[in-house]
């Protein structure tokens, strides 16, 4: 029998038999990884999204009760929830093997206390970069009224379209990427399933995508609508479109990430029945010497 402990792998299969069935015990909190493993096992090995990627996850008692990743030695680690001793357990483990890391992302409580965990093993000086608040669907409430038009799925033929649509999302995210036919499968945007909501004479006025199931969870994301037609409801009829289908599908967890700092599209979620569920946070590290290995 295995002693308790952090357990590291490169293999992402290895990584899912062993921790999946954790992951999916909390699929809302654990959506993030959830999405990520399954996108890096469908891509396979040698996939853009994954180069050197690390897995691990603790064993306590021979039980899975923590799990992180990273993709690639320039992205944060992503942890799930830890306490104070085992994020610094972590943190030497990482140490003792010779890593060296950008940042870290995680709940909130979790981001900090292993940012201090591995300022206390590394010296490095950790700086809060990113708050996102994580919603999960409570109750379905429509809103009242609808505005006219119906919601379709983005078909092939959108496509030019919605890569459009997905670069000004990203600008107006904040999000520094490259998408255009050659770039669009490797990025965040081109695994998942797109609806427009469009008028009654055909044109498309909002999009929301979700990310495939997985673990019973679907996140929602992104929810766009062009400055110049908002504050009809759109946003939210496509929501509501999209949150149905998934509840359709059979998803027993739906959530999407919001920006703290936006009001308008936090009390759009609230009023058609998402619910916070917590705070997600990161920190970037920097070091003495800047070279990261």
């Amino acid at each position: 029998m295995r002693s308790d402990g952090w357990y590291l792998t490169e293999d992402v299969h290895e990584f899912s038999a062993l921790a999946g069935d954790f992951l999916r015990s909390r699929p809302a909190l654990h959506t993030t990884a959830l999405t990520t493993i399954e996108q890096v096992r469908t891509d396979g090995p040698g996939a853009s999204t994954a180069q050197d990627p690390v897995f691990g996850r603790l064993e306590q008692d021979g039980e899975v009760t923590a799990a992180f990743l990273r993709l690639t030695p320039q992205k944060r680690l992503s942890v799930t929830s830890l306490t104070p001793e085992q994020a610094d357990g972590l943190a030497a483990h990482l140490v003792g093997f010779g890593h060296r890391l950008p940042g870290v992302s995680g709940d909130i409580d979790t981001a900090t206390v292993f940012a201090e965990a591995w300022q206390r093993h590394t010296g490095a000086t950790p700086t809060f970069s990113t708050r996102i608040h994580l919603y999960r669907l409570g109750t379905l409430t429509p809103p009242e009224p609808v505005p006219a038009g119906r919601g379709r799925l983005v078909g092939e033929a959108d496509h030019e379209h919605l890569m459009q649509w997905c670069r000004e999302a990203a600008e107006f995210f904040g999000e520094d990427i490259t998408i255009n036919a050659d770039t669009w499968a490797g990025t965040r945007f081109g695994e998942k399933t797109y609806t427009y909501w469009e008028t009654p004479d055909g044109t498309p006025v909002s999009m929301a995508g979700v990310n495939p199931l997985v673990g019973g969870q679907v996140r929602v994301d992104p929810v766009y609508t062009p400055a110049h037609l908002r504050g009809r409801g759109y946003a939210a009829a496509v929501t509501v479109e999209v949150t149905r289908a998934a509840l359709e599908a059979g998803a027993t967890d739906i959530v999407l990430y919001t920006d703290p700092n936006n009001p308008t599209s936090n009390a759009l979620y609230k009023r058609i029945g998402y619910r916070l569920l917590t705070d997600w946070g990161a920190y970037d590290f920097a070091y003495a010497d800047t070279e990261l290995q």
